[in-house]
């Protein structure tokens, strides 16, 4: 494989034709005969040409719109971080011309989901990506796109279907299974275990059914395991009903938050003395403050704003140099304890 850089110039050259023949077939544009057709792409077979999408791009003045449905980091604090990637990817490719519209919609109201998803679509994007909150709506939103052919990633959470659309974020059937891990490793063979669910999403079941997995794989388990679900449309009706169920199950060793609003159960079980383990998800200001404090055991990092930046990301440098993109791109599952947190937050 050569390394030299061809001009059209010395494509021209090689293949016999003009200048302009060669800008004809190389950009498909304005009539060209089959041999000089012919001719033109026998030499750029045997040089092994590559375009430059970037260069084109610019020459042409190209630009390339990338929407990105997100909750509101207003309503929900764990999407701040998120906000914060796509800023960045934003800011980094704004030149090339790619240019990033964000919609933000509530993350508790489908009709929010649907208002934004319209008005995202209405821009005639190239790509949407969105965190999927709602199943449903996710589904008939992808469905649209496809329709319009644009492009679509999801990240933070999948769909609960098979896609060949990109996901960026980690697997969170596997997440569930380190929580599992990490809680048999620090509790007795009996140990009493309940699976919280706060404001249920679907992504959350997948990390519960990982969680159940691991022990339901591992042989001889004695664990006595739950689930329950609080919904925190009401703080006093929440507080309320998170203090009656503890107070009915005062053996319970170990908790498993499934998403970052595990720091809104710590009052309540301080006042009831827990003493067991707690292990939940993301670098709130809360959570971490009471991870240091030692109220928190361990959190699981998710990389929201890296996910989000390499949502942008991937497709900007498709469009500019037409790299691949993957139909997954699994992030890892970080363990945070209050030995390591500050790694990750300096």
């Amino acid at each position: 494989m050569t390394t030299k850089k061809f001009t059209i110039k010395d494509i021209a050259k090689l293949a016999g034709v003009s200048k302009g023949t060669v800008d004809r077939v190389l950009h498909n544009r304005g009539k060209v005969s089959k041999k000089a057709q012919d001719k033109v792409d026998s030499i750029l077979k045997e040089i092994d040409y590559q375009p430059n999408p970037m260069a084109r791009s610019l020459r042409e003045n190209k630009v390339y719109k990338i929407c990105v449905l997100i909750p509101d980091m207003e309503i929900d604090p764990y999407w701040i971080p998120a906000h914060e990637g796509i800023h960045n990817a934003a800011n980094q490719y704004r030149s090339f011309g790619i240019v990033v519209e964000q919609f933000n919609y509530h993350p508790k109201q489908k009709n929010s989901f649907i208002q934004k998803s319209k008005e995202a679509l209405a821009y005639s994007p190239d790509v949407l990506l969105l965190a999927p909150l709602f199943q449903k709506e996710s589904l008939q939103t992808q469905a649209e796109c496809k329709e319009k052919n644009v492009r679509v990633a999801f990240f933070n959470n999948y769909l609960n279907t098979l896609s060949d659309d990109l996901f960026i974020g980690q697997d969170l059937s596997q997440s569930g299974r380190v929580a599992a891990g990490l809680i048999d490793k620090t509790t007795g063979d009996a140990a009493k275990i309940v699976i919280i669910h706060i404001d249920l999403e679907p992504h959350m079941q997948f990390k519960e059914k990982g969680f159940k997995n691991y022990f339901e794989d591992k042989k001889n388990s004695n664990i006595d395991l739950s689930t329950k679900k609080f919904t925190t449309d009401d703080l006093g009706l929440f507080e309320k009903k998170v203090s009656t169920y503890f107070r009915a199950h005062p053996s319970i060793s170990a908790i498993f938050i499934t998403n970052s609003k595990v720091f809104m159960l710590l009052p309540i079980l301080q006042e009831l003395n827990f003493r067991g383990i707690i292990i939940g998800y993301d670098l709130l200001t809360q959570n971490i403050k009471n991870l240091k404090s030692g109220r928190i055991d361990f959190l699981l990092h998710q990389r929201p704003k890296r996910q989000a930046y390499l949502g942008v990301s991937y497709f900007a440098e498709f469009f500019l140099f037409g790299k691949k993109i993957m139909n997954q791109n699994f992030l890892p599952i970080d363990i945070i304890s209050a030995e390591n947190v500050d790694y990750y937050i300096n």
